[in-house]
């Protein structure tokens, strides 16, 4: 039975910035993402690929730096199977858009009309690329209405959504169950989408898929009862299609991790796990994390989780406070109260301090000085 092997990706957004990261920390960002291009190629020639298809959102948007832009083009143009781009919504086809010197490289194929493209006899794409930064109406319908059943392998690129993130559905909204006659019919085989940046199988099929983006580019969110964010990213999809079938295999691709983390402390074996939870990180000059902590400590404990996190921050690409989330209290136990280790002026000012810091984080910091130097003294 007649089949092909193809690579799904979508949301490379080369050229992204992120403003949490410092400048050496967004230089191996950066240099991660084209990394991320070269491992697609990679798991294209480990896998017998065919080709590699973005769907959507190949760049950040049609303005980046003629230095970014050049580094692009040599990555795509290194790859060892041809790659057919599809335009998104940060990268649609417009006047000025990236895609227009990407005709200069011979294996890359631009998505830019709505009509069939031949990879190989018996094999079509059909893109539904944005012309515009929103679409007006469901895109991959357009491309797919004037199609019909066909003894050819027939895979379909789309950009978008299929559920709204509001309460009112918009036009463009993909409409899944159309999809899924048409893949039904053999209209088409499989479906790749982009735009959502964790990889999701979408309907009952097996043959829709949001590949999510190769590198990761947001949050996820470990609080409980958190939702939205990037719970599966990092990843590309080997597609094996054949007449009316898709196996799909997740490859794993990113290397970088954020996460955002919630804790809950009381005193310092909650401190000591929470030290030891940052310390496991791998590879934390590629991992980001945010986080938020609510509870009471003491004196010794408080002074503990400043300080390990203060020797963790410049280790991780980015460690820093959720500031908006954080309900972070002093309260020093009696015995920390009676061993104070200052006396006269200087102990009346830590107890009017140490009143102060439950509501004001500067006295609470100024509390954690004096403690701290007091006890070094």
């Amino acid at each position: 039975m007649a089949s092909t092997t193809f690579v799904h990706t979508s949301d490379l957004q080369l050229g992204m910035t992120r403003a949490f990261l410092p400048p050496e920390a967004q230089a191996r960002f950066d240099a991660s993402r084209l990394a991320a291009i070269a491992r697609l190629g990679e798991i294209a020639t480990e896998r017998g690929a065919e080709f590699i298809v973005v769907a959507g959102d190949v760049f950040e948007h049609n303005a980046l730096e003629k230095q970014t832009r050049g580094r692009a083009f040599e990555a795509l143009k290194a790859l060892p199977v041809p790659v057919y781009l599809l335009p998104g919504n940060h990268d649609p086809l417009v006047a000025d858009s990236m895609f227009s010197t990407t005709r200069e490289l011979d294996n890359v194929r631009v998505l830019d009309s709505f009509e069939p493209v031949e990879v190989r006899g018996g094999v079509e794409i059909v893109g539904a690329p944005l012309m515009a930064k929103h679409a007006s109406e469901d895109l991959v319908a357009k491309a797919l209405r004037p199609l019909g059943p066909t003894d050819a392998l027939r895979i379909a690129v789309g950009h978008g959504q299929v559920e709204a993130r509001t309460s009112e559905a918009g036009a463009d909204l993909i409409d899944l169950a159309a999809v899924e006659a048409k893949l039904a019919d053999g209209t088409i085989d499989y479906l790749a989408l982009g735009d959502t940046h964790s990889t999701r199988s979408l309907g009952t099929s097996g043959r829709v898929w949001f590949s999510g983006a190769p590198e990761t580019t947001d949050f996820h969110d470990h609080a409980p009862g958190a939702t939205g964010g990037e719970t599966d990213s990092g990843n590309a999809l080997v597609v094996t299609v054949t007449k009316g079938n898709a196996e799909v295999e997740t490859v794993r691709v990113g290397e970088w991790t954020f996460d955002a983390l919630h804790w809950e402390v009381t005193d310092d074996g909650d401190v000591s796990a929470l030290l030891d939870q940052l310390a496991a990180y791998p590879d934390k000059a590629r991992t980001v994390v945010k986080y938020s902590i609510v509870g009471t400590l003491g004196l010794e404990a408080t002074r503990a989780l400043e300080q390990g996190i203060g020797e963790l921050e410049p280790v991780f690409a980015a460690l820093y406070e959720r500031t908006r989330l954080m309900d972070l209290h002093l309260e020093p136990g009696p015995d920390e109260l009676a061993n104070l280790p200052v006396s006269g002026f200087a102990h009346a000012a830590m107890e009017e301090l140490i009143e102060l810091s439950a509501d004001d984080p500067t006295a609470r910091d100024a509390v954690n000085l004096l403690f701290r130097l007091s006890t070094e003294a």
